[in-house]
């Protein structure tokens, strides 16, 4: 990226053109922040499905299971002179030229921001397959509800977040339920083997089972059939194995991909090209905090992010974004929180029983926490995250008594 680029001098808002390509969460929060924080230029914002923009985390619960019909954002578009685009593909993008390619023909920006989100990765060889699923869109969980509301036999492909938030609503639902997952343990891409063996136990505590190092060899009508000759029942086929950038549109455009194909943005979340910014799940960027590069596909990282870009369109108060991640999960009557990064740490500080109903971990790296997981305990969620944020020293002694607030830690 040229010095220019990284310096470029605030420009006078009115007559600018801010497009922001993606309705989720990402890119309504910019649109937003944009208004919030007084840009006066045009704002469009581009979405490729239909429906109104609306937030995902209740697609896998209250959408789900039929406690509400959606999950629209509260936000008055009109009211904040923003234009909605809907139902409108983006095809590819021209940054010299400051345009995008879309199915309806080119669109003009003087500031593009992309914030398409991910995609959710579909297991190979089940595309014509009737009943087998995705839960990503609004449309993916209008295609489910009928299905739990039959009471179906649903096999879960994979243990991750997604997978076993779906599994907990299926079995509130009542359906027969089996989780297959080829590793040995739920979240192993996520969490150390040590955390995340307790969690194998919620499924059962559930009713549902759960089937590690099991492989799908493929997939027919009525029925999963695994590597091991395993024929498993399936009414229906929920597929939870991951999420990858939705970048594909942005092949030849110039734009640097990092190598799980996301868009490459710096402290600022600015691109490889001028006025070009990413945010959101489609994204990586450089955390001074963990000194690497980070990819987070969470909620909050979609609701924090776009303030930074919003500061930097406007130019008058550049802001860098080095945020501590967090997340949150509520599965098999358990809430389950993470703030931090827990790859460098050097020493793991449990608090509490992981077999009982509340506990904690901590990671720590030269005694400062980088990360914490509690699980049906808040109180240290919200003091670990402002512990991360400040980088005080800690005794690790104090952390490991959960009778004591995590705060009492400090040295």
């Amino acid at each position: 990226m040229s010095e220019q680029t990284q310096n470029q001098a605030p420009v006078p808002q009115a007559g600018r053109h801010v497009v922001i390509v993606g309705a989720g969460m990402a890119g309504v929060q910019t649109a937003v922040a944009l208004r919030e924080q007084g840009f006066t230029g045009a704002v469009t914002l581009i979405g490729a499905e239909p429906h109104q923009p609306y937030d995902r985390p209740p697609l896998s619960k209250a959408v789900l299971l039929g406690k509400a019909e959606g999950s629209a954002f509260d936000v008055d578009f009109e009211a904040l002179d923003i234009t909605l685009e809907l139902g409108r593909e983006v095809t590819g993008v021209r940054p010299a030229e400051h345009t995008l390619d879309t199915a309806t023909g080119p669109a003009p920006y003087d500031v593009l921001v992309l914030a398409t989100g991910a995609e959710p990765i579909r297991l190979p060889g089940t595309e014509d397959i009737q009943g087998v699923h995705l839960l990503r869109t609004l449309d993916d969980a209008e295609r489910l509800r009928p299905v739990l509301a039959a009471q179906r036999d649903i096999v879960v492909v994979g243990a991750g977040w997604i997978g076993a938030e779906f599994a907990t609503a299926a079995r509130e639902a009542g359906c027969a339920v089996t989780v297959v997952e080829a590793a040995e343990r739920p979240l192993a891409g996520a969490l150390p083997e040590e955390v995340a063996a307790p969690m194998a136990a919620w499924y059962a505590d559930a009713g549902a089972e759960l089937r590690t190092h099991a492989r799908v060899e493929h997939v027919e009508p009525g029925a999963v059939l695994l590597d091991d000759g395993t024929r498993v029942p399936a009414g229906a086929v929920v597929v939870g194995i991951g999420a990858r950038p939705a970048t594909g549109w942005l092949t030849g455009s110039g734009i640097t991909l990092g190598a799980h194909s996301e868009v490459v943005a710096d402290d600022r979340l600015r691109t490889s090209e001028p006025d070009v910014y990413a945010v959101g799940d489609c994204s990586s960027f450089p955390s001074g905090r963990y000194g690497e590069r980070l990819m987070v596909h969470h909620w909050d990282n979609a609701l924090q992010g776009p303030r930074t870009v919003a500061a930097n369109i406007i130019g008058e108060s550049p802001a860098t974004y080095d945020p501590v991640p967090y997340f949150w999960s509520e599965q098999f009557g358990r809430f389950v929180q993470y703030a931090g990064h827990h790859a460098a740490a050097d020493t793991t500080v449990w608090r509490g029983d992981p077999q009982g109903a509340s506990w904690s971990v901590c990671w720590l790296r030269e005694s400062r926490l980088v990360a914490v997981l509690a699980v049906g305990r808040p109180r240290d969620l919200a003091q670990g995250r402002k512990l991360i944020e400040s980088g005080v020293p800690l005794d690790p002694q104090v952390i490991s008594d959960p009778a004591r607030p995590l705060k009492a830690a400090v040295v």
